[in-house]
């Protein structure tokens, strides 16, 4: 279900009801939302639960459904970051005053809204003259543009981007929107046919033609050497915007850096058995089960033992979380994405691989839900497949610890008073010191070391 308006306001004029369009707050985490685009224009008509605009939050760009029919009578921020709560637009009956129905709201609010100053509004708001794309030269880069086809297309960013990452023709997709429009549900049915669409036969080979006299060598051209060039005025670089996802990142972890006191506890655990037992059960899992959901399982026993770790920080109190909830780290593009594997504790490995998956392939693809990515009581940051040996991670809130895994690397180890070779993967604990003491930290980081070097007890 996407996210519609939570917020509104309702100004009455001349018997008719005008309602004040808001930023809502479309995940638990979200400070401002950037309008990415409208996808009605000022004057047009509009249902409920029509879409109206495409929104970018700190996880997800997420369609902005309508909760009133009227007519789009204002739009009071094109495109770019609003913070929760502002006014965004307007609908009502075609003839009403918005202005008036902004003031009405800013006047409900203690007059802190700034949306109902007049100066400028008009000047502001007013849709930009669109002159470029009816200009001659546009009109002949349109032309030699290979894309111009997919843009003349009705449909929306979303959608655009979602058919781009997956190498859909957005003219072989049938639009189920207003006019024939195509909309991100109309892409991920053509997503899920172009999984199931049997692969393509090769093609006969066709004869082989006579062989070719080979023509005369010729010298290879010298390799052409770039040029070495400095710019003058020393500006060898190149400033990206920062997106909605980068900033709630850069002010979280930031939070939980400098203000919760983070210690770390670092443990090696040796994986031999574990290595012999995942074998084992993928000869029967109807999963291929992974190392690392053999961490989380093992995570998750373990803070069923240890309460005092599957904690939060409250500020004035400290919750103990009766569920537990393990997020997973997963990196995107733009940053980092959280999806929660629930009540982890009471689910089989092979449910546990299933969800990690599913959910990991939604978090690249920008599909996950608000729902799946709130409730984590705990977090697990693997960089182990990347050859990542140990590391430290930033707390993620509300939780009080987060488990970074390294890779698992073979070494010599002392084993009943001989060398021998190892099978070893260290974990290392970054636990909030307002929550957890040294010695708590230590007790789980020692179940999870026996339960994974005799993984039998995860089925106990």
């Amino acid at each position: 279900m996407t996210p519609g308006i939570n917020k509104r306001s309702t100004t009455k004029i001349h018997n008719r009801m005008a309602e004040v369009i808001r930023m809502p707050r479309m995940s638990d985490t979200m400070e401002e939302g950037n309008i990415v685009s409208w996808l009605k224009e000022e004057g047009e008509e509009v249902e409920a639960g029509e879409t109206l605009a495409e929104v970018e939050t700190d996880k997800a760009t997420m369609e902005l459904d309508s909760y009133f029919d009227g007519v789009l009578l204002h739009i009071a921020v094109k495109e770019g970051p609003v913070p929760i709560n502002d006014v965004i637009a307007v609908i009502g009956e075609e003839g009403e005053d918005w202005k008036a129905a902004i003031e009405g709201a800013s006047s409900d609010n203690g007059g802190a809204d700034d949306s109902s100053d007049d100066s400028g509004d008009e000047e502001a708001t007013a849709p930009k003259e669109e002159e470029t794309s009816n200009s001659p030269a546009a009109s002949a880069s349109s032309d030699n543009s290979g894309s111009d086809s997919d843009k003349r297309i009705k449909a929306s960013p979303l959608a655009r981007s979602m058919a781009k990452e997956a190498n859909i023709d957005l003219a072989q997709v049938n639009g189920s929107g207003d006019g024939g429009r195509i909309v991100k549900k109309d892409i991920e049915e053509a997503i899920e046919q172009q999984q199931s669409a049997p692969a393509p036969q090769p093609a006969p080979s066709a004869p082989e033609a006579p062989a070719a006299q080979p023509a005369p060598q010729q010298e290879a051209p010298a390799a052409k050497v770039p040029e070495f060039s400095i710019s003058a005025s020393g500006d060898n670089y190149e400033d990206q915007p920062i997106s909605q996802m980068r900033k709630t990142i850069a002010r979280r972890l930031g939070e939980s850096k400098f203000s919760a006191p983070h210690f770390y506890l670092t443990v090696e655990i040796n994986m031999d058995n574990a290595i012999k037992v995942r074998k084992r059960l993928n000869e029967v899992a109807p999963t291929k089960i992974s190392f690392n959901d053999l961490v989380l399982k093992a995570c998750a026993v373990a803070l069923r033992q240890h309460p005092a770790i599957n904690s939060s920080w409250l500020g004035d109190k400290i919750r103990k979380n009766k569920d537990v909830n393990v997020g997973v780290a997963v990196a995107v593009d733009e940053g980092l994405l959280v999806p929660v594997i629930r009540f982890a504790d009471m689910k089989s490995l092979s449910q546990i691989n299933t969800e990690v998956k599913t959910l990991a392939g939604k978090a690249k693809n920008r599909k996950l839900s608000t729902e799946e990515m709130q409730g984590n009581t705990f977090t697990i940051s693997n960089l182990g497949m990347f050859g990542i040996e140990e590391f430290t991670a930033i707390i993620n809130p509300p939780d009080s610890c987060i488990l970074a895994v390294g890779g698992i690397i073979q070494k010599p180890i002392v084993k009943d008073g001989e060398l021998a070779v190892g099978n070893m993967m260290k974990v290392t604990l970054s636990c909030d010191h307002r929550v957890v003491d040294g010695a708590t930290g230590a007790a789980f980081l020692n179940t999870v070391k026996d339960i994974l070097e005799d993984p039998i007890r995860i089925l106990v």
